[in-house]
């Protein structure tokens, strides 16, 4: 299940700050047309943290349904700080999804001992495989390359969305021992990709799902020529919708053409300046796949 191009949609709002369940039926569709090989859904870029339970429940039915249609797999975002409530959260929510993404439990910097605990918490809880979401610039916490692969050796852990920020030492350590190591940081897939990631959860394939596909199947088909070529199209892309705090260019960007109504974010999120969106539109004119 965790090969290829995984998706973290937004959830579009409308004018009036609603959710927009046709809008992200829309996306949905329109991603997995495009070649992506799974949905993520209340992912950060979903700003799921943002959204009332009922939004929650609506989201994850609605990208159920269209993970139904197409025959791929579904995973749900869960997990907070404390281990207790992030267990509650998988209990709940694994019941319509096929893996769960769960964050290394951020601010209060546990102990990696602590962090081995709390995930034989959520994955017992669980009942369906963990993706654990390893991102150091935003929990606080730096997990050594050890606990990694400890992670990815128990029964109840699938995968790891890893993202630190680099192609560091502790990455490549983690690549030619471990299995199931998801890129995280859009512009570093190409990369971790030749070194033997099995795929990705890509942020700005909401945008461009077909590229980001492509990209993904000629590192597996042994063509790193149109690989790379590939990579460096989108990289002016990626640069561009990460101008500004995630998901707000990303939005913009689908809103103008069409794929969201309309590119609402919400509080303590803003709408983005001009001129990232504008980048953005050129360099997704610019791609060729």
């Amino acid at each position: 299940m965790l090969h290829g191009i995984h998706v973290p949609l937004v959830t579009p709002f409308g004018p009036d700050g609603a959710l927009d369940v046709p809008s992200l039926e829309r996306l949905a569709h329109h991603v997995l047309t495009e070649g992506a090989a799974g949905l993520v859904a209340l992912a950060t870029t979903g700003e799921g943290a943002l959204l009332t339970a009922d939004e929650r429940r609506r989201v994850i039915a609605t990208c159920r349904k269209v993970s139904d249609a197409y025959g791929t797999p579904l995973t749900v975002g869960a997990g907070t700080i404390g281990t207790d409530e992030s267990a509650r959260q998988a209990l709940d929510r694994a019941t319509s999804a096929d893996l769960l993404l769960a964050v290394v439990p951020y601010y209060v910097r546990p102990t990696d001992e602590g962090v081995l605990d709390h995930f034989a918490a959520v994955g017992a809880a669980a009942g369906v495989p963990l993706i654990v979401y390893n991102v150091p610039y935003r929990t606080g916490k730096t997990l050594r390359v050890e606990t990694l692969l400890e992670l990815l050796a128990t029964g109840y852990v699938a995968g790891i969305k890893h993202c630190a920020g680099a192609i560091d030492a502790d990455t490549l350590t983690l690549l030619a021992e471990g299995h199931g190591v998801l890129g995280g940081d859009d512009a570093f897939l190409y990369p971790l990709l030749q070194l033997g990631a099995a795929g990705g959860v890509t942020a700005s394939a909401n945008v461009a799902p077909a590229a980001f596909a492509a990209m993904a199947g000629a590192v597996r088909d042994g063509d790193p020529a149109r690989a790379r070529h590939l990579h460096n199209a989108l990289l002016p892309l990626v640069n561009a919708l990460f101008a500004e705090p995630s998901p707000s260019v990303i939005k913009a960007v689908l809103a103008e053409r069409g794929l969201i109504a309309d590119a609402a974010v919400r509080s303590p999120l803003r709408p983005p300046a001009a001129a990232p969106v504008t980048s953005a539109l050129d360099g997704l004119r610019k791609l060729a796949v």
